[in-house]
């Protein structure tokens, strides 16, 4: 009898332990389980960057628009505005003497190689038989993400820095060159107001996302 209650508490002696071993791989596997789902939740800097390089690159750059041919004043188009100006001064286009509301507008050689090394350059047949142009002048692009804030599972907020990055022909555009310089004041307005111009070259910008994650995964909120 006495050895029987020597082996049950020799035996409970042994489960104590072996109890505890189980609970602790249980709260191991638990906690590690709890870190690999916290990380899923998580936003990174390199995933935010990803989606916000993206979507820089969706928005449409900033460009210019022009028309080349026997070129009719309007109240859209307007031969003698500083645009063309400055694309004579690059010597992308000559703008001839006017007959009455009708300007000769050329493009130059240098003016075509130009544009053939800029990327997505459109060009439309307008139905006074005038060639309409839309030149890109510069994209957005992401410099980094300088922060990632978290406010839930599935909300985020992401401060990042992003700069222009200008082409040959938004060099020429830049409000701070030579070129844009040189116009008066009015006209240097109303080339940044109204025809791409821009200080390209200019510090980098903030600008703060809101992102969200839905079953596919995260996505930027838009307005």
């Amino acid at each position: 009898m006495f050895e029987q209650e020597i082996e049950m508490e020799n035996r409970e002696s042994s489960v104590v332990p072996l109890l505890l071993i189980v609970v602790m791989i249980i709260g191991i596997v638990g906690l590690a389980g709890y870190y690999v789902w916290h990380n899923q939740q998580v936003l990174g800097a390199a995933d935010a960057g990803n989606l916000i390089s993206r979507s820089l690159q969706t928005q449409p750059p900033a460009s210019v628009t022009f028309h080349v041919g026997m070129v009719k004043a309007s109240v859209s188009e307007k031969p003698m505005d500083p645009h063309y100006r400055l694309l004579a001064k690059a010597g992308v286009v000559v703008v001839s003497k006017g007959n009455g509301r009708v300007f000769p507008i050329s493009m130059t050689g240098q003016g075509q190689k130009l544009l053939a090394d800029i990327s997505g350059v459109k060009k439309t047949k307008e139905t006074d038989g005038t060639d309409l142009y839309v030149v890109p002048l510069a994209e957005r692009r992401l410099v980094e993400v300088s922060r990632v804030t978290m406010h839930g599972p599935e909300r985020a907020t992401v401060d990042c820095i992003w700069k222009w990055e200008p082409n040959k022909l938004g060099n020429l555009f830049d409000a701070s060159g030579s070129l844009v310089k040189g116009f008066n004041t009015w006209d240097r307005s109303v080339l940044i107001d109204k025809y791409g111009a821009n200080f390209y070259h200019g510090d980098p910008a903030k600008l703060t996302f809101t992102l969200t994650k839905n079953k596919t995964g995260w996505q930027i909120v838009t307005e």
